[in-house]
């Protein structure tokens, strides 16, 4: 549904222009460091407090581990996360598999934030869902 079926002709703009972090929440942010750096290339950074993340262009993915998490309650496992890659679909399989990570779909066709992507799933050591994608891939 749009704003302007919403609103009609008084739609106000979007109040949010991007997305600046996403957590993840794992059981050890030691090995999801290791993992998400070895696995997809990510740069670990700390932030406030000593805190972990993984720098993922200009925006980041926070670790957390159950009993971290401020306000909500979490459950390790419950993520679900689409990152862009410039790879083929091919060259994301043949990391997955290098690094001993089993393919839990893909590559198959789904459709992205700005239009049709090729896919490839797969699980990180806690569960969460991996989806390592690309525009316009072969």
């Amino acid at each position: 549904m749009s704003l302007e079926e919403i609103f009609g002709d008084e739609a106000p703009g979007p109040l949010v222009r991007a997305i600046d972090h996403v957590v993840l929440t794992v059981r050890d942010i030691d090995e999801a460091c290791e993992f998400y750096a070895r696995v997809l290339g990510l740069e670990v950074v700390t932030f406030a407090g000593g805190r972990r993340a993984l720098q993922v262009g200009a925006q980041k993915i926070n670790l957390q581990t159950i009993g971290m998490e401020p306000r909500n309650h979490a459950c390790i496992g419950s993520g679900d996360l689409c990152l862009i890659t410039d790879a083929t679909p091919t060259e994301v399989v043949a990391r997955l598999h290098e690094q001993r990570v089993a393919v839990v779909e893909g590559p198959v066709e789904k459709t992205g934030a700005r239009g049709t992507i090729t896919s490839v799933y797969f699980n990180d050591p806690w569960g969460n869902l991996i989806e390592v994608s690309s525009y316009g891939a072969a």
